[in-house]
């Protein structure tokens, strides 16, 4: 706060707001954010197969469904955990709440590089079954030498 000095002589207090602490705090929360958003999407760890493929565009995972199918055979979609005979209704249920055609919508599965090959075509066979088109399998890149 300061004060001013009119032309008459009277003085009158000026309040301006000091914004370095607010531009300090939202550099602090930006920051965090930056942090933690990569983090966010945990869900079930799995040990994903490495690919020398070109990169996909940033997933969008709000509003996408992402299959989990860790190394035991285990199926999740997040961090629910469902039999194969579940799965096809659980998708068309996400799809019918958020409104989307299932034909229509992305759906990606993460499936552990241990998991057998008749396993993860089980898990894509009973997606299709959801009446799924778009199905994407999501790998690693194989790191740079």
């Amino acid at each position: 706060m300061g004060m001013q000095t009119n032309n008459g002589g009277r003085h009158t207090v000026l309040s301006e707001i000091n914004v370095t602490p607010f531009v300090d705090v939202m550099l602090v929360l930006l920051v965090i954010f930056m942090v933690t958003t990569p983090i966010l999407y945990q869900g079930v760890n799995v040990n994903l197969p490495k690919t020398d493929s070109r990169p996909m565009p940033a997933l969008d995972r709000e509003g996408k469904v992402v299959v989990t199918l860790n190394s035991d055979g285990v199926i999740f979609i997040e961090k629910e955990e469902y039999s194969l005979s579940d799965l096809r209704i659980e998708i068309r249920r996400l799809m019918s709440e958020k409104g989307k055609d299932v034909r229509e919508e992305n759906v990606f599965l993460r499936a552990d590089r241990s998991v057998p090959y008749g396993t993860v075509v089980e898990v894509m066979s009973e997606i299709r079954n959801a009446g799924v088109t778009k199905l994407g399998l999501i790998t690693e890149p194989v790191p740079k030498k």
